[in-house]
């Protein structure tokens, strides 16, 4: 065997191994009771259960291959005849879930995969009952091409990219050029060479007159959760080809009209999800599990799409309908700002950080690799740089994430809420107090006192993912808590005022509209009071609004500040006022290209500008929801970026190991 042959089968052999994996998912799914199959389960040897938001990912496919599959055969249900053709179709369990549904009238199956694949599915099918049962007139042939012949369901053993063996194949099997077909193609195409990918869908324009091409692939390969993707796929020897020539939904669509198709429509799953799955459906799901990696979520749904490509004027009838809004664009800055790795190692999700001194930050909660909780730790910095160091606690924080840490006027830190899992919200209020940086045994130590708050009155619900901000209304000093999410409660929009001297939680009159409920967004002190901007609404979409909290003679105020260009709504990000300005950094946004970087919104003059993040100077890539950041002195302004990453769903967890400073004079300029 020649070596080239020898890689070609090793690559083929790796990505026959995804379809193991994703029928082990697919079947995790149909368990917890993302969507119903019940013939799954019997392509599998050993079931496992799928964490969360592997669940969601393969509930969204599954949802948007079945929206287009059934919308094909309402189509053409007036038809005498039409067909199923699924490439590269694995232990999909199509075929049996439809001829149970009983909208199989009029249709054939046929299902092509690699001959040893489709070896496997036929001794699958031949020793189950059940499967054997929903067959009529079986034919099984184990030495191809044709391995089962029934009069509804073909399964053929042929390599896809070999065209002449395919069409053969298909003739043979009583594949109907002329009727109404349906092409399926699920995570298919892009592991094949482009120059292969782009014959198959140009062969079946040329020998499919009347058809609906449905394909479910990645996208954006170059931001970082793009680039995690890929060097995943890497790994596994299934790198993905497609993506470079056709990286977005838009290159994606002109490849299929430049290959002979008359109409396109693409969507990615974002799109798909929020435009063309019901509300009531979308509230079923979120129900079903405890789930709290929603920046994980949206970011793998815009680095997938779902793409139907018609062929005849009956087919155009079946392509994709959704009209999504016209998405908010970033009002782009020329001017770049640089980002650079400092050579100190800290990693964390959810951590909360408070700047006790120009010179110092605590960081407190977080989790770790393998999902551990985290120790609190100083940061230091000295004349060589930022250093990190252990603290010693009188008292265990516990487990906590997406807590909040808020520096007090008269010194200490308030801690309060958070999360040890979706199910466990965290009641406890704490006031932490840091003594003098000691030296001990040669190293430097600060000793922390961690005192719990009893305050009077009525506390809020237990949360995470909200904000505890100070503000002030006539010499009196509060913690406003506002937002956040709990077990129950997708997003809550309450606001809370802790009197910090009498340690009572007060009710304090509000005027004005009240913002709408969210989670992941950010509040800071403006002017005796708080300015909060974006985060992730009840319904589960990024918000964009930029909102005022006033105080006045007899309490406070809401204000909506209408800022142009508008933002491009986001949430998971973290915000400074730096006079008049105030800065948004990082977070997540669901349809603009690129990732965010660093918004300014001045506040004087209600403009927005959008900076990209130049990040050549950090070797790594980095993703900024999550995480912490402080505006630290220095000869120019600077921030302070710590922590965050996430599990970028089925890919591994993903960290920003070390500090990451951005000097923001050029952004403050003007």
């Amino acid at each position: 065997m020649s070596p080239t042959k020898g890689k070609k089968q090793g690559r083929d052999t790796a990505v026959q191994g995804t379809n193991d994996s994703s029928v082990v998912s697919k079947v995790s799914a149909a368990a917890q009771g993302y969507f119903n199959d019940a013939f799954l389960q019997h392509f599998v040897c050993k079931s496992a259960r799928r964490a969360p938001l592997i669940n969601r990912g393969y509930y969204v496919r599954w949802r948007a291959v079945d929206h287009c599959v059934r919308r094909f055969l309402h189509i053409t249900e007036n038809c005498p005849k039409r067909q199923i053709l699924s490439l590269g179709a694995g232990f999909d369990s199509l075929y049996f879930r439809l001829h149970a549904d009983e909208v199989l009238s009029k249709t054939v199956v046929f299902e092509v995969d690699f001959p040893d694949v489709t070896r496997r599915k036929l001794a699958l099918i031949s020793s189950n009952s059940t499967l054997r049962g929903m067959l009529d007139s079986l034919l099984l042939c184990p030495t191809g091409p044709v391995y089962v012949s029934s009069s509804q369901y073909r399964l053929l053993g042929v390599d896809v990219r070999e065209e002449a063996q395919v069409e053969e194949a298909l003739g043979l099997a009583g594949l109907d050029w002329a009727a109404p077909t349906l092409i399926l193609s699920e995570v298919v195409l892009t592991y094949m060479e482009t120059q292969w990918s782009d014959a198959v869908i140009g062969w079946a324009a040329k020998h499919l007159p009347q058809s609906l091409f449905v394909i479910y692939e990645q996208i954006h390969p170059h931001d970082p959760f793009g680039q995690v993707m890929q060097e995943h796929f890497l790994k596994l020897n299934s790198t993905l080809h497609a993506l470079q020539q056709y990286p977005d939904t838009e290159a994606q669509r002109q490849r299929f009209l430049d290959k002979g198709w008359e109409q396109c429509v693409c969507l990615d799953m974002n799109d798909f999800f929020l435009g063309l799955v019901p509300e009531e459906e979308r509230e079923r799901v979120r129900h079903l599990e405890p789930f709290d990696e929603y920046e994980e979520w949206h970011q793998k749904c815009s680095h997938y799409f779902i793409l139907t490509a018609a062929r005849g004027s009956l087919m155009a009838q079946a392509l994709l309908t959704c009209h999504p809004g016209s998405p908010v664009s970033p009002c782009w800055s020329t001017t770049v700002l640089s980002a650079q790795s400092l050579p100190v190692y800290v990693e964390g999700l959810g951590m909360a950080s408070t700047l006790l001194r120009p010179e110092q930050v605590l960081l407190t909660g977080g989790s770790s690799r393998g999902g551990r909780g985290l120790l609190s730790r100083l940061l230091l910095r000295g004349q060589e740089g930022w250093r990190a160091i252990s603290v010693d606690m009188s008292a265990d924080l516990g487990a906590r994430l997406y807590h909040t840490a808020t520096g007090l006027p008269g010194g200490g830190v308030v801690v309060y809420g958070g999360r040890s899992s979706p199910l466990n919200p965290i009641k406890s209020l704490f006031k932490m107090t840091c003594g003098p940086l000691t030296e001990t045994e040669g190293r430097d130590a600060v000793k922390v006192c961690v005192e719990q708050m009893v305050c009077l009155g009525n506390p809020p619900p237990p949360r995470w993912r909200h904000t505890a901000t100070m503000v002030s209304h006539k010499d009196r000093d509060f913690l406003f808590v506002f937002g956040g999410k709990n077990e129950s409660e997708a997003a809550l929009g309450d606001g809370y005022f802790l009197s910090l001297k009498q340690k009572h939680w007060t009710e304090m009159p509000l005027e004005g509209v009240a913002p709408e409920a969210r989670h992941s967004h950010s509040a800071c002190s403006y002017q005796g009071g708080v300015v909060v901007f974006g985060g992730l609404s009840r319904g589960g979409v990024p918000l964009g609004d930029t909102v005022v909290l006033r105080p006045t003679d007899v309490g406070f105020c809401w204000e909506r500040m209408d800022v142009h260009p508008p933002p491009v709504p986001r949430y998971s990000h973290c915000a400074h006022v730096i006079a008049e300005k105030l800065v948004v950094v990082g977070g997540v946004w669901l349809h603009s290209d690129g990732v965010p970087g660093i918004l300014v919104i001045n506040m004087s003059t209600c403009s927005s500008v959008e900076f990209y993040l130049d990040t050549t100077l950090v070797p790594w890539p980095l993703m900024l929801h999550s995480f912490c950041t402080e505006l630290v002195e220095s000869e120019e302004p600077e921030l302070l970026l710590i922590g965050g990453g996430g599990n970028c769903f089925s890919f591994g967890t993903h960290w920003n190991s070390q500090l990451v400073n951005v000097n923001l004079r050029h952004a403050l300029l003007g």
